[in-house]
């Protein structure tokens, strides 16, 4: 479960980020930001449902989770294959989002 949260907060947060970039950046119509807002609103109830002992440590996994989907868009809807360090640097991502997400904790 906490994997579906985090790749829909992720998709939230790049597709409402995206339609200000749009906008701002690329000329769209000053309508893009509705759906953008919408999404970005999304995106923070999203990873506010995570389920973490303390929301910092949520927000730091939730980097690694975001990077990886970063470059999936970049991919998928930018036309734009990643490099190898592109995906060297988001494994090096996950795997800190990992050790952050299930090291050990203190008793």
């Amino acid at each position: 479960m906490m994997a579906a949260l985090y790749a829909a907060a992720a998709l939230a947060e790049i597709a409402g980020c995206f339609a200000f970039w749009a906008w701002w950046k690329q000329g769209a119509s000053a309508l893009w930001l509705v759906p953008g807002t919408v999404s970005l609103i999304a995106f923070g109830w999203l990873l506010a449902l995570t389920p973490a002992d303390a929301a910092g440590r949520s927000y730091a996994a939730y980097g690694g989770v975001y990077i990886v989907a970063s470059l999936l868009w970049l991919w998928l809807a930018e036309g734009q294959a990643p490099r190898l360090t592109d995906l060297a640097g988001a494994a090096l991502a996950l795997a800190g989002a990992g050790v952050i997400l299930w090291g050990a904790r203190a008793a």
